[in-house]
């Protein structure tokens, strides 16, 4: 099938990009054919966020968005952090010594889920054509290495690498240019990346995962727009960054997560638990006590900033939104900063088009790029991951109130933090074990219950999209060397070390029907073994409302 533009991924930079597309295409009496591949079962099935969002690119974007409906139904209405010290204990942080990137006037908390599928509304009443549950597996190149488009992966494909009798092969959408929007560490962009050397001169990437419940709480517990962050406990006890997040929505609905920079070093570290003991501190526990958790779910997010971020333009396409790691870990939002490269993207696809440039590379989107208030606020705050890595989050946060509220993100340097995340991985018999609580079914959980919220379901019968390198190292250096915390870090219960009765003869399972796509095992394997691969289209989660 030939299209003009093809764009991997309906997220909110893909959709986003294709309704600009087709914005200017109407205003310039231009025919643009415009295509969007999603692999969730529908527009929003696999897209999970906090979401606190500022609406700054939904303003310029749409800017008749209220009229035209859209879910930004509850606005920020109270905004508080806390220093979790221990279960019992927490210090809420005075206003004033707040870093500003963190406050959250004229905000609104969503549903990032629903927002994407209001959108991809919007899209199709201009034309776009929007192709959920198809998984693109596959990028194409043209003779002379430029990118032609993409390719769905095959249907009905068993185990056995042997055709079913659903058998579907998949489908070749071709594109003058093809927009790569698949989120954090898409497979896609994984390989351009590496193809095109778009990293080259940049420091790692840098990850965190981000685990989330959907809670109905009673009337008494809610606070509708109350915005809380947290830094500290439990994550402080393990030698581990990052930070937890409790938002009430709506509907007597209350949002709680928590983030755990993968940067950590101790092998015994689990996410999961670390997340469901977070939920038993005090200040969040008064909100969820008594209520009932309707849905789970896990993604990974970028947070490397500027420094980490590759070139994004190559012959014939270009990467956007998370897929080049435009969020903004400052302000933990990446939805407006991830729409705006969309749009970037489109505007300059649209100036190019007229002339003989198909599948040529879009130098110029660099420059739009860099000239766009989505640049110069990665740019301002691009101290900030660093900073939290090198000094912790009490120090991290002090130098963040510096760097932010005194001198506005213009200190003359730029703070490095060149280690890949994975690398920081100590041996286990190095670090200490934890003896993490068992859950206790009203507030804390286990993980297979969890991904039965999630509702995550892949068809059984296929080839395991999970990819080992070499077959013996999960055992022979993972398990001898770490304990093999994939065991741990994957927050759904895919990997598995099983023995026999006598504990002898460990195999190494992987429970690839679990997998909630988070792409954890992708970014923090020690060995760098684990390659994820999209499965059969419109398999893994369907998030309501997340």
């Amino acid at each position: 099938m030939e299209f003009d533009v093809v764009i991997v991924g309906a997220g909110p930079s893909g959709l986003s990009a294709a309704i600009k597309l087709r914005q200017l295409a109407i205003e310039n009496d231009k025919e643009l054919m415009v295509c969007v591949v999603e692999k969730g079962s529908e527009v929003g099935a696999h897209i999970l966020s906090g979401a606190v969002v500022e609406p700054t690119a939904l303003n310029e974007l749409i800017p008749d968005w209220e009229e035209k409906g859209a879910p930004l139904k509850t606005k920020v209405t109270g905004d508080t952090i806390y220093l979790m010290k221990n279960e019992d204990k927490a210090t809420k942080v005075p206003n004033f010594f707040v870093p500003k990137t963190m406050h959250n006037d004229g905000n609104y908390i969503i549903s990032l889920g629903n927002l994407c599928r209001w959108l991809a509304e919007q899209a199709e009443a201009l034309g776009v054509e929007i192709f959920p549950g198809f998984a693109a597996s596959e990028v194409l190149y043209n003779e002379d290495g430029s990118v032609k488009g993409i390719a769905t992966g095959d249907m009905g494909i068993g185990k056995d690498g042997e055709k079913k009798d659903g058998y579907m092969p998949g489908m070749e959408l071709h594109a003058k240019y093809t927009l790569f929007a698949e989120g954090c560490r898409g497979s896609l962009g994984k390989e351009l990346i590496s193809q095109f050397n778009l990293d080259q001169g940049k420091e790692p990437q840098h990850y965190g995962i981000g685990i989330k419940e959907l809670w109905k709480v009673s009337d008494e517990q809610h606070q509708e727009g109350l915005v809380v962050h947290t830094a500290g406990w439990p994550l402080s006890e393990s030698g581990s960054a990052g930070g937890g997040f409790l938002y009430h929505i709506e509907d007597n609905q209350v949002v709680v997560g928590l983030i755990t920079d993968l940067s950590y070093s101790n092998p015994h570290v689990s996410p999961f638990h670390e997340f469901q003991r977070y939920k038993h501190q005090k200040v969040i526990k008064q909100y969820l006590e008594g209520g009932e958790r309707i849905s789970y779910g896990a993604r990974a997010l970028t947070k490397g900033g500027l420094q980490s971020q590759p070139k994004m333009a190559f012959p014939g396409g270009i990467l956007i939104g998370d897929n080049a790691g435009t969020l903004n870990f400052a302000k933990i939002k990446g939805t407006h900063t991830a729409m705006k490269s969309g749009m970037i993207a489109a505007e300059t696809i649209m100036a190019a088009f007229g002339g003989d440039r198909a599948n040529d590379e879009l130098t110029e989107y660099e420059a739009n790029y860099k000239a766009s208030w989505a640049w110069r606020e990665l740019h301002q705050q691009r101290n900030f991951g660093p900073a939290q890595h090198k000094w912790g989050n009490f120090l991290g946060s002090a130098y963040a109130f510096i760097d932010l509220n005194i001198f506005n993100g213009k200190l003359p340097w730029t703070l490095s933090d060149p280690k890949p995340d994975y690398a920081q991985m100590k041996p286990a018999d190095q670090c200490k074990k934890i003896d993490y609580p068992k859950p206790d079914g009203k507030l804390s959980f286990d993980k297979l219950s969890s991904v039965f919220v999630s509702n995550t379901n892949h068809e059984e019968d296929q080839p395991v999209h999970l990819k080992l390198e070499d077959k013996s190292i999960p055992i022979d250096v993972n398990l001898e060397k770490y304990d093999e915390p994939a065991q741990r870090y994957c927050p759904a219960g895919v990997y598995e070390v099983v023995r026999d009765d006598e504990g002898n003869n460990p195999q190494f399972v992987i429970n690839a029907q679990n997998c909630v796509h988070c792409k954890t095992c992708d970014i923090k394997d020690p060995s760098q073994n684990i390659t994820w691969v999209t499965p059969e289209g419109a398999g893994g989660p369907n998030y309501p409302n997340m």
